[in-house]
């Protein structure tokens, strides 16, 4: 028994690896070409990817939603575990990024899932709820700009059912969060949302050491 959560060394994170994900030659690939951009620090770890398919799967989705796509790896691992009738809206604003995944979401067979909108996300958010989409999304996934977080998580909230799941990323933020010499305006977004969300009797919530930090809010009824 251990009173805190191990620390992963790099031998036994890739016992990790080798022990948990379900990894195919199409996610393989897409990594290994996300990893030679500029921006693969983006990039989830297959071991967030193959854990987010299984909360897909936990709440039974049939809609999720999520907000930051970059080259698609996670987009792939959401739609992956949804039905075949399932629906992924994808949100993202760069064509170029989203380019990427497309041809990776055509390959593994996916891509009539996933619904990429290329425009800021809190305007796609605010057309779904225009559209009386309220409370019909199981899921949703927030990996975008620090900034808007909480307004992504407020129309998300908003989006979700309840009993639904709205996971969120870099919510350790490379342990700025937890530094007071750190203040810059994504830290700042990310330590308020932090700070606010223990307080919010609308969702149950558990924040995590996996990947950069993940924050799961279950929707209350």
């Amino acid at each position: 028994m251990t009173s805190r959560s191990i620390d992963l060394n790099d031998t036994l994170y890739q016992y990790l690896i080798d022990h948990s994900v379900a990894d195919d030659t199409i996610k393989q690939e897409l990594r290994e070409v996300t990893a030679k951009l500029d921006m693969a620090i983006m990039q989830i770890a297959p071991d967030q990817g193959q854990f987010m398919g299984l909360l897909t799967k936990l709440v039974s989705a049939q809609k999720a939603i999520e907000i930051g796509v970059f080259t698609g790896y996670s987009a792939l691992c959401i739609a992956a575990a949804l039905p075949d009738d399932g629906r992924l809206v994808a949100c993202d604003i760069s064509e170029e990024w989203t380019n990427i995944g497309q041809k990776y979401w055509q390959k593994a067979g996916l891509a009539h899932k996933i619904q990429l909108n290329l425009a800021p996300a809190t305007e796609t958010l605010q057309r779904l709820l225009d559209k009386g989409q309220a409370s019909t999304f199981d899921f949703a996934f927030i990996d975008a700009d620090k900034i808007n977080y909480d307004q992504y998580y407020e129309q998300c909230l908003q989006l979700i059912r309840p009993g639904g799941l709205i996971v969120i990323d870099n919510t350790l933020w490379g342990g700025s969060v937890a530094d007071a010499s750190k203040n810059d305006d994504d830290t700042n977004a990310i330590r308020a949302l932090n700070d606010k969300l223990p307080n919010d009797t609308r969702v149950d919530i558990s924040m995590i050491p996996v990947g950069d930090g993940l924050t799961l809010a279950r929707k209350k009824a």
